[in-house]
């Protein structure tokens, strides 16, 4: 393919995807319904500055929990394997680039500060999701199969430091059965005290 055609189509896929944008506001404006967590990505996706050139088109834009939103709203799939290995939270910036092959590299290039917080993994409406913090928060199925976490399990996820969040990045499992010894030691701990040595010992 020509360059003057590569030309061609990109310039077409920038009128589809302005178009595609345009869309979504005149849908707003009558139904009355916005994502305000997908607008404020997509806001994000506008500030951040770009990186050094690479060989390929480079995109950046920001982690939904789920994909990746540009600047113009358009959607790009992270790898769920990737997503949950490298842990990535709601609100990352991060910079795809689609090389001359083809192939779609990703890479986080701005970690959004982040927290932790325990949860209960649980299943809804055919999901899994983390009860936590008074609400359900969806996770990566590729997380809960990586950590071979199972519903019942206590989990801790990472947040975002500030804002809401859909999503969680499961950081770590901890199994029902060691989190139901943990209660129960706790439990009946009052019936116990610490010896000088720190170990515990039965209350005479």
């Amino acid at each position: 393919m020509s360059d003057d055609a590569l030309l061609q189509v990109q310039e077409l896929l920038d009128s589809a995807m302005s178009s595609l944008k345009t869309a979504h506001a005149m849908l707003r404006d009558v139904t009355g319904i916005s994502d305000s967590t997908r607008e404020r990505h997509v806001l994000r996706a506008g500030s951040m500055q770009s990186g050094s050139a690479a060989t390929g088109r480079v995109i950046e834009g920001i982690f939904d929990g789920q994909n990746m939103v540009d600047s113009n709203g358009q959607t790009y799939p992270v790898p769920a394997n990737y997503a949950s290995k490298s842990k990535l939270v709601e609100g990352d910036g991060m910079k795809l680039t689609i090389t001359d092959e083809g192939k779609f590299i990703y890479k986080q290039i701005a970690p959004i500060p982040r927290r932790t917080a325990v949860g209960l993994l649980i299943q809804e409406d055919g999901q899994y999701k983390v009860l936590c913090e008074g609400k359900s928060l969806r996770v990566l199925l590729a997380s809960v199969t990586f950590y071979r976490a199972e519903v019942g399990d206590q989990v801790t996820v990472l947040l975002p430091e500030t804002g809401d969040a859909k999503w969680g990045a499961v950081d770590a499992v901890l199994p029902k059965h060691i989190a139901e010894a943990a209660a129960h030691a706790t439990v009946s701990g009052g019936g116990s005290k610490h010896g000088s040595d720190g170990e515990l010992s039965p209350t005479m």
